[in-house]
């Protein structure tokens, strides 16, 4: 999974795509965090209409799922 580019190792992000938009549909709250995610969805035939959040920074929300601290977030709090 993640090397999707090539052909032959493409297999599993495309189902972990399909699975995410399935859950989607189904009523979960989904989320995929970076650029390249969102790469693999496209080309797995995920629109961005079939997931609830969609963040362009993947190392910043893995940070947040993880409750690390985020500067930006603290200087609101």
């Amino acid at each position: 999974m993640g090397l999707f580019e090539i052909g032959l190792f493409s297999n599993g992000t495309i189902n972990i795509a399909k699975s995410i938009a399935l859950a989607y549909w189904r009523g979960s709250k989904t989320l995929i965090g970076g650029g390249d995610t969102l790469e693999a969805m496209k080309r797995a035939g995920v629109s961005e209409g079939e997931v609830s959040h969609v963040s362009t920074g993947g190392g910043a929300t893995l940070r947040f799922l993880a409750r690390d601290e985020m500067p930006g977030i603290e200087v609101l709090n």
